[in-house]
């Protein structure tokens, strides 16, 4: 006989329905989370039983229950303690598989440039085994104004190609026509340039590394970067001050993830071109 008013709605999982599941993460070492209380941001650097020890930018430890409520960009996660990872191959900071003991490649005559110091640190970072295994000598240009001059230098070919990573390639930028002069030039088809939109390859660190919401928009009659650091409260009088941020910056990150994916395409695609046979 059908029921003419229905099942019962206390049958089922009814407290639960319609919420979100929350999802498990397990608490790995340098993983950078958010406490939810207190807003507190930092990486994963000790696990005791009950407890996780978090670290922040300027290098604050707290110490929070495994079993509170953390965020991960944004979202809600439930912390477990890691599983024993069973013997395998393991990962490198790009997220490849690591070759283990395999020794670097001989150099190719292929180059990646990147604008500076700061992006081939990063580079380096993230994805230097990776260069390191296909041979790939990554070098800074301080700038791309002479980049046609530098490709027409080089004099690149099939087997010895030159990908370009640039900061703030978006139309109609200084650095967009650069880079369509020389893909226009006599050695465009052995050229790749690409690019991120960000005014500086600090901003392809996630903020919440760094403990900021989003990174700060700075006025045009400021500095950017002297911008950034008073807004992280750091020192930026000098040069030297500078680089200190950067340091501090690049300290927090440890895998690909702590990176934007507008930098980790860009990356890959110059490895890609650079290597192919």
């Amino acid at each position: 006989m059908d029921d003419r008013y229905g099942s019962d709605v206390l049958a089922g999982d009814w407290r639960n329905a319609g919420r979100k599941p929350v999802p498990t993460v397990e608490a790995v070492r340098d993983l950078v989370i958010e406490e939810a209380a207190t807003g507190f941001c930092g990486a994963v650097t000790r696990l005791e039983a009950q407890t996780v020890e978090l670290e922040d930018y300027f290098g604050k430890k707290r110490v929070f229950p495994l079993s509170g409520s953390f965020l991960i960009d944004g979202e809600p996660v439930r912390l477990v303690a890691p599983s024993k990872a069973p013997a395998g191959r393991t990962r490198t900071a790009s997220g490849s598989f690591s070759v283990g003991e395999q020794k670097a490649r001989v150099a190719r005559a292929s180059r990646i440039f990147v604008e500076g110091r700061h992006d081939a640190e990063l580079v380096e970072r993230v994805w230097g085994d990776d260069l390191r295994i296909e041979g790939v000598v990554v070098e800074y240009l301080e700038g791309v104004d002479d980049l046609d001059a530098i490709v027409k230098e080089f004099r690149p070919d099939r087997g010895r190609r030159i990908g370009v990573l640039v900061d703030h390639l978006v139309p109609n930028s200084k650095e967009s026509r650069i880079a369509e002069q020389v893909a226009r030039g006599p050695y465009g088809q052995h050229v790749l340039v690409v690019g991120h939109p960000y005014v500086d390859i600090w901003q392809a660190v996630k903020p919440a590394r760094v403990g900021l919401k989003a990174w700060p928009a700075i006025p045009r009659s400021v500095p950017w970067k002297h911008g950034i650091c008073a807004a992280l409260g750091l020192p930026h009088e000098t040069q030297a001050d500078i680089a200190r941020a950067w340091k501090r910056i690049l300290g927090q990150v440890r895998t690909y993830s702590d990176l934007e994916s507008e930098l980790l395409g860009r990356v890959e695609q110059l490895i890609d071109f650079v290597t192919e046979a």
